[in-house]
């Protein structure tokens, strides 16, 4: 497989915890490199589902290597309840089979609180942050005065550089009128934190140069979409770090030429959570796809905003990330359509784009410009290989990859492993 990035090419929750899943079959080693605990990765294994946040999907098959990489920001507590959580359904998660970057910035208490107050304080104009504190602790990175795993793993310097971001932080939570924090509760708890993880910590940037030499094959496993990139999505309805192909270099120390292929993930049709523009946001589509119990979120639980196809975002995804293949999933949530739309370029006044505008005001007044397929009507989901699935159903994947400017590699028609069809 050599070295593959994997992202997503919309808004997020395009399926890429299956997709992983699957293409972990032929890695070695699984890397995420960006995010945090507001992400979430759902993965069926017959019967049994699983929903990750941290820990990289890889966790489920044998034999397999799994890292956090040093752009990803932790919540300990978070990924020490997660790795019980796996434990108690029988996966083996040790030092042997899942490491944690020593350089990755941790996220506390004070940066959940800070995260729900500014959302409080924006109101109508709120982001749709998931209020895990992700943005704050990305924030504490950039200004540096953050606090990194290495710290968290040292009850010394834990003790002192948290007492004093406490203490500074409880006078930003009490202006904004929430309450302050307990220096000696939180110390405690992730204190505690900290001792459990240590086995798990080391140098992971020097740990996957070491397998690139030995020609281990590495999967690179993007959080959220491309257009929920720090730069390069609709910004500021965005999340806080870099989404696309780039931070997969960034977020783990492996440099460009190391890398050998990106594959994107998108939908059959566009969603997104939280606030922003969705062009495609049709009533109809979310009506049907929010009635058959899709499209609510793995991590809040919250119902997507779904629309038709967007094959203008989905192209500029190709162009900012360099994908290779594509991986489309839920095409069998388009099986009772029977007329499918497809955007194929932006409208606005008298100029027509046929990329995404960088000016979010200008994507929300955007009007779609849409051409229609024929739906097939039947069932896709038994279909094995791509002769078995519906004519018109093979002809709408082929067409919506043509329009994206990349690859057709994989048809996922359902949650199951088997459900993956490799073009």
């Amino acid at each position: 497989m050599a070295n593959t990035i994997l992202v997503g090419a919309q808004w997020g929750d395009e399926g890429k915890g299956k997709i992983i899943d699957v293409l972990t079959e032929q890695a070695d080693i699984v890397v995420r490199y960006a995010g945090g605990n507001n992400a979430g990765h759902t993965v069926y294994i017959g019967r049994q589902k699983y929903v990750l946040h941290l820990v990289p999907s890889g966790i489920l098959r044998k034999n397999k290597l799994c890292v956090i990489g040093n752009g990803v920001v932790v919540d300990p507590l978070g990924l020490v309840s997660e790795i019980e959580g796996l434990k108690k359904i029988g996966v083996k998660v040790s030092p042997k089979n899942f490491l944690l970057s020593e350089t990755a910035h941790v996220v506390f208490p004070y940066h959940r609180e800070l995260d729900a107050q500014r959302e409080v304080i924006k109101g109508k104009n709120k982001i749709g942050t998931t209020k895990r504190g992700i943005g704050p602790a990305y924030g504490d990175k950039a200004a540096r005065v953050g606090l990194r795993v290495n710290d968290l793993v040292d009850p010394v310097r834990l003790e002192a550089k948290l007492s004093a971001r406490i203490k500074e932080n409880n006078i930003v939570l009490k202006s904004l009128g929430a309450k302050p924090l307990s220096f000696k509760k939180v110390f405690a708890d992730y204190n505690a934190a900290g001792k459990y993880l240590k086995p798990f910590v080391t140098n992971t940037v020097v740990l996957l140069h070491n397998a690139i030499r030995n020609q281990a094959d590495i999967l690179f496993e993007g959080a959220q979409g491309t257009f929920l990139d720090i730069d390069h999505g609709t910004y500021p309805f965005v999340t806080s770090s870099n989404t696309t192909a780039g931070g997969a270099c960034t977020g783990s120390g492996v440099p460009p030429h190391r890398m050998d292929r990106v594959v994107g993930v998108m939908k059959a049709y566009t969603t997104r959570v939280g606030e922003g523009p969705l062009p495609t946001e049709n009533s109809e589509i979310s009506d049907l796809l929010h009635g058959m119990g899709r499209e609510f979120g793995a991590t809040t639980g919250r119902a997507r905003r779904c629309g038709w196809f967007d094959s203008v975002a989905t192209r500029h995804a190709t162009m900012v990330n360099g994908i290779d293949d594509l991986a489309i999933t839920n095409l069998d949530g388009l099986d009772t359509v029977e007329t499918i739309k497809v955007c194929v370029a932006y409208r606005h006044g008298r100029k027509q784009y046929d990329f995404v505008p960088n000016d979010a005001e200008i994507l929300a007044q955007c009007v779609p410009v849409y051409v229609e397929f024929e739906g097939w009507r039947t069932p896709t989901d038994k279909a094995r290989t791509f002769k078995d699935l519906p004519i018109k159903a093979r002809e709408y994947l082929k067409a919506i990859a043509g329009l994206t400017d990349a690859n057709l590699f994989i048809a996922s028609i359902g949650p199951g492993r088997d459900q993956t069809i490799f073009v």
